[in-house]
């Protein structure tokens, strides 16, 4: 602590509850945090050196990109980490808010792979893909269409005379658009495309295509390749476009573990189809939510508070020290409500992570019951989140005034990682109704009697009028009216007289409250459950007023059929105020607890050690423009206008 600025080091010396215990909290336990540790120091040893991202071009940061994916394979394979969650350690000090070119091999591809591949094509593809042999993306999105699946326009048609089938793209808008390393690094994809065999169109399947050479890396004939340009981040990954020519691959390529096409043409149609196709974008959406949390917006309020703490500004009163920032009531309240949030989306994360491999357990022995619930939570939790996530990180960057706009503060990167969110794996308000539509028939098969459980078991209970808000404020009473606007928010959605796009507004809003009263709920049994009383006072607060600001910030919503009276909502606004004073003192402490390492924030304003204006300087210097031969571009462009006289001898 003797390097630590005086302002954070006094924050920390008068907390109140245990760092170290709320970070085990966090993690699931002592034994995983120690684990965590030691993959990290591995990762620090491996890649805390190297050149700043800031400076770099993008050519410059996708080729430094595959170097430390290289390091990274190697580092997993020397210190044998094969968890899914100590690889993730490691990949997240190797590319801290970034990616790595071949993400989508093991987010999307490997899973396709083992989902809906047969026995014989799992064990041909995935030896090499487990080796890094090839190196597949999955490629379903094209230029005209994203999230409306069956409006793709790929074909995949069967030849059986040659026992081929032969991809082609009809159209311009046919191309597919977007595939996280399509564009140079992989050799491989899993395409989605719409099957025709004997002049009948089977609907949307996938199929396994090599893209390029072994040898070269060129592309195959008919195939035209490349990278789709700059975007608004994720610099790192070569986002790429296909464009297929009556490309042939062979029958057995065709991934068919759930329908599969015969020699002679014939389609044999599976009945688990239709619900197993979307286990892996199921997977991917129940992960993101966890990744919103450790990747944004935690990040983010660390950054925030660490500098908030650390920055003094204006007078309260003349000849006396200028405040710390984090001492206005207006900092406080733009940055703890996001502070809760941050702790909320976690801990929804976490709880996702375990539903999700429960759920796949059970795919696997060959029931999917569960899965249409799942589908649309993690739908509707992807959606809200990521939009939460965006608005916080810009709420953040803005708390942290002029230096806040500087790359140097890390706000640029954490923001276009995660604001790129709101759009891929399905646009938000797409997501949204989703999710609406099997809440709509679930809330119908309640009201017909059907006993529901799970997410939606709310649907089947008899809700409370009149909320039961009084200055003691439980969790209990909180949680509840979350499930009343949820419930309140099902039934106005569910009029069977009315179209579905006219009613879509509604819909969104009957998803947003059926997820907000999930993470209410998820986050007051986090609170429930804890044993130390100092940290569950703590983590209780930070329930609180997640709960609060939300209600405050959708007041209409709870008050407009008399549920919360205006009383009630006056201390709803007077409790939300006071909790800003009571996390004040622990603010700096619950955002330590998060265990991130300089390294991982890359802002020079979340320094753990809270010596900004030293290091902000020091970065500064260290810019290209500062270099000598910057001074050509005077003598070349700016002398001729400074000095037109000396220009000319």
């Amino acid at each position: 602590m003797a390097n630590v600025n005086p302002d954070l080091r006094k924050e920390r010396e008068n907390g109140t509850f245990s760092v170290e215990k709320l970070t085990n909290l966090l993690d699931g336990g002592k034994h995983v945090t120690d684990r965590r540790r030691h993959v990290e120091r591995l990762a620090l040893n491996e890649f805390s050196k190297g050149e700043d991202y800031n400076f770099m071009s993008r050519k410059e940061r996708y080729i430094s990109a595959l170097h430390k994916t290289e390091r990274a394979l190697r580092c997993c394979k020397e210190y044998g980490l094969t968890k899914p969650d100590e690889v993730y350690w490691l990949w997240q000090l190797a590319f801290p808010h970034e990616a790595s070119p071949i993400q989508l091999h093991g987010d999307m591809f490997l899973p396709t792979l083992t989902r809906q591949g047969t026995e014989e094509q799992v064990n041909k593809y995935l030896p090499l893909a487990e080796k890094y042999q090839i190196i597949g993306t999955y490629a379903q999105t094209e230029m005209g269409h994203g999230t409306f699946i069956r409006g793709l326009e790929t074909t995949a048609t069967y030849d059986p005379q040659t026992e081929e089938f032969i991809l082609h793209s009809p159209t311009l808008t046919s191309l597919k658009w977007w595939p996280g390393g399509l564009g140079k690094t992989s050799n491989y994809a899993i395409v989605m495309a719409l099957l025709y065999t004997n002049g009948k169109n089977y609907g949307m399947h996938p199929f396994m295509v090599q893209l390029r050479s072994h040898e070269t890396h060129e592309p195959l004939p008919g195939i035209t390749i490349g990278d789709i340009g700059p975007k608004f981040g994720f610099d790192t990954i070569d986002n790429g476009f296909v464009q297929f020519d009556h490309f042939r691959i062979p029958r057995e390529d065709m991934l068919m573990k759930y329908s599969q096409v015969l020699k002679d043409g014939t389609y044999v149609k599976s009945t688990k189809l239709k619900k197993s196709s979307y286990g892996v974008m199921v997977l991917v959406r129940s992960m993101l939510i966890y990744y919103l949390a450790i990747q944004g917006l935690a990040p983010a309020c660390t950054i925030a508070i660490r500098y908030s703490a650390v920055r003094r500004q204006s007078e309260q009163t003349k000849s006396q020290l200028e405040p710390q920032i984090l001492d206005y009531q207006t900092q406080q309240y733009k940055l703890f409500p996001i502070l809760a949030s941050a702790y909320a989306v976690l801990f929804t994360g976490v709880k996702m992570k375990e539903i999700y491999y429960e759920v796949d357990n059970e795919i696997q022995q060959g029931h999917t019951e569960r899965l249409p619930e799942l589908h649309a939570l993690s739908s509707g939790l992807k959606a809200l989140t990521s939009s939460m996530a965006s608005w916080c990180i810009e709420r953040c960057r803005l708390a942290c005034g002029g230096h806040g706009y500087s790359a140097a503060s890390g706000f640029p990167k954490i923001y276009v990682a995660v604001t790129a969110a709101c759009t891929y794996e399905g646009e938000n308000t797409v997501m949204l109704l989703q999710c609406a539509r099997y809440l709509i028939k679930t809330y119908q098969g309640a009201s017909n009697g059907k006993k529901l459980s799970g997410s939606v078991s709310y649907l089947s209970d008899k809700v409370n009028s009149r909320s039961t808000i009084t200055s003691e404020f439980s969790l209990k009473s909180l949680v509840d009216a979350f499930k009343h606007r949820a419930f309140r928010f099902q039934a106005c959605g569910s009029d069977p007289e009315d179209s579905w796009n006219r009613n879509s507004v509604v819909l969104t809003k009957a998803a947003e409250a059926h997820c907000y009263y999930y993470m209410v709920s998820v986050f007051e049994s986090v609170v429930e459950a804890v044993e130390d009383d100092a940290v569950k006072r703590v983590v209780g607060q930070l329930c609180q007023l997640f709960a609060l600001f939300a209600i405050h910030e959708n007041a209409g919503d709870f008050v407009q059929d008399g549920f919360i009276s205006n009383d009630q909502m006056e201390l709803v606004k007077w409790k939300e105020l006071s909790l800003l004073s009571d996390i004040r003192r622990n603010a700096v402490l619950l955002v330590d607890a998060f265990d991130f390492h300089d390294e991982f924030i890359g802002s020079i304003l979340g320094r753990f050690d809270g010596n900004v204006y030293a290091n902000l300087f020091e970065w500064a210097k260290s810019s290209p423009l500062n270099k000598p031969e910057v001074q050509e571009s005077y003598i070349k462009y700016l002398q001729p206008l400074l000095n037109p006289n000396k220009s000319k001898l």
